[in-house]
């Protein structure tokens, strides 16, 4: 992504920056460091419209732990051939106590056949967890601790943010900053674009 660091630069210097700090002082750490940097990820990524490129990006895949689930992933290869919302957050950033919420009533609204992911950035165990059952979360959480490999490999640099992706998870909408209901149907209506009649199946909640 053009005006990125080179890849692997800012999870080193992360990972170095806190190096010997507790608990307590990596979460205050990155979280001012996060809010410092979003204004430099609002320059790449535009400004947030979501307006697709001429080619679009194909998203990164990951396999991360699910949140309140020992021995079980969360990995976005498992929605292949799938249009997803991939949602970074975490309990520490004040937008995303808004955002959550609303992000678990549209999943349930749909009757949860809009597929999506939330990925816990740079935070504790103990506190995601409870924040994730307060809000009503229902979908699958991955849990991305420091130094947030592939929250960084998404080039997220400040929370939340949210990707929408196609049935090739081709990045069709990016959302800096919290989502609104008009943004997240916006958002499903092009990533589901030409899929749902493609295969009708798609429309019954699996299972």
């Amino acid at each position: 992504m053009n005006g990125q660091p080179p890849a692997g630069t800012a999870p080193r210097r992360l990972a170095l920056r806190l190096r010997g700090m507790s608990g307590t002082a990596k979460i205050v750490s990155v979280a001012a460091a996060l809010l410092v940097a979003a204004i430099a990820v609002v320059s790449v990524a535009g400004n947030g419209t979501g307006a697709a490129p001429r080619t679009l990006p194909t998203a990164k895949n990951f396999t991360l732990s699910e949140l309140g689930h020992p021995g079980r992933n969360v990995s976005l290869a498992a929605f292949a051939g799938r249009p997803v919302i991939v949602n970074f957050f975490a309990s520490w950033c004040p937008p995303c106590k808004r955002e959550t919420p609303l992000l678990a009533r549209f999943y349930r609204a749909s009757g949860e056949r809009t597929a999506m992911i939330g990925v816990d950035s740079g935070d504790q165990n103990g506190p995601a967890l409870r924040f994730v059952r307060a809000a009503g979360v229902r979908y699958p959480v991955g849990f991305d601790p420091l130094p947030a490999a592939a929250t960084i490999s998404y080039g997220v640099l400040g929370l939340p943010q949210t990707f929408f992706l196609n049935d090739r998870h081709q990045i069709v909408k990016r959302v800096v900053g919290q989502v609104t209901m008009k943004t997240l149907s916006e958002g499903v209506v092009l990533m589901d674009k030409g899929w749902r009649s493609a295969t009708p199946a798609a429309s019954k909640n699996p299972g």
